[in-house]
């Protein structure tokens, strides 16, 4: 399989699975507190992904450990509180269009910080992507006006660590394996999630009489897996083979499956949501470099 097509298949494979993460956020918070969720969700993913890269978390080289940590923190502990936090004020479509904000940040710290280029198609492809994710939130909020979009800033600060975070595995942690690089930020990260839960009131008796709590638990630990343990492997696997503005655009493709499931859980959807699915995904195609 050429290289083109197996970067497009990672791209595909990971919005179905992120955009399904939004869904799985809002029906974990039903049973749990946006603390216990985000500390519940890394300490899970950490066991899947030391049961499968504990061997490849040896190989990491001292000098790299700072770099794994400093991505553990940006690109998966903080979001993790954020987004959950995010969702108990406004929808999980919400959040996941917000998110589309992270390819013109990638663009913008690329530059500014790590010195990497991007081409005037990339910039041309992220405006365009941008420019349907704004008519997104507009629609947005003309149909839940009772929503508290100051919440919204909690997902446009994770989209800044996200850039940060994809920037730094592309020019620090290019030769770490994915695996390697996603269970070491689980090493360095599990303490702290479990010193939060320990201290987010989780094991108190309301919390296990609380009538959602087994369905919660069953979210969360689908949301651990797959949006999390899996998605992260093969996250870094698709910045490595391709660049860090196409990597994330991904988030650009999140918010149609994200949207999907909104509806299918009563959300609205209108005709020019519908037209800015396709603005969004014209700015993906025109994102993609071909000569990389």
């Amino acid at each position: 399989m050429k290289n083109i097509q197996v970067k497009w298949l990672y791209l595909f494979v990971l919005s179905l699975i992120w955009g399904s993460s939004f869904i799985l956020i809002k029906k974990s918070l039903l049973g749990l507190n946006p603390y216990q969720l985000g500390a519940l969700r890394t300490i899970i993913t950490a066991v899947f992904l030391l049961i499968a890269g504990f061997k490849s978390v040896k190989l990491i080289e001292i000098k790299q450990w700072k770099w794994i940590a400093l991505t553990g923190m940006l690109g998966s502990f903080i979001p993790a509180f954020l987004f959950a936090i995010a969702e108990t004020e406004i929808d999980s479509a919400v959040a996941s269009i917000l998110n589309s904000l992270v390819p013109l940040n990638t663009i913008l710290l690329g530059f500014a910080v790590f010195k990497i280029a991007s081409t005037k198609r990339q910039v041309l492809g992220v405006i365009i992507g941008f420019i349907g994710t704004a008519i997104l939130i507009l629609k947005g909020a003309e149909l839940n006006p009772e929503q508290n979009y100051l919440y919204a800033g909690y997902v446009i600060i994770s989209t800044i660590l996200y850039a940060l975070n994809v920037n730094i595995i592309k020019s620090h942690l290019q030769f770490v394996k994915p695996l390697g690089i996603a269970a070491g930020n689980y090493v360095v990260i599990v303490i702290p999630a479990i010193l939060v839960l320990l201290f987010s009131d989780f094991f108190n008796a309301e919390t296990f009489e609380n009538p959602n709590f087994k369905m919660s638990m069953i979210y969360v630990t689908i949301l651990s897996f797959f949006g999390t343990a899996l998605a992260k492997v093969l996250f870094n696997k698709l910045i490595q083979i391709s660049t860090p503005v196409f990597a994330s655009s991904v988030t650009y493709l999140m918010p149609i499956v994200a949207l999907t499931w909104g509806v299918l859980d009563g959300e609205s959807f209108t005709v020019l949501q519908g037209f800015a699915t396709i603005i969004i995904l014209l700015g993906v195609y025109l994102s993609h470099k071909r000569q990389q």
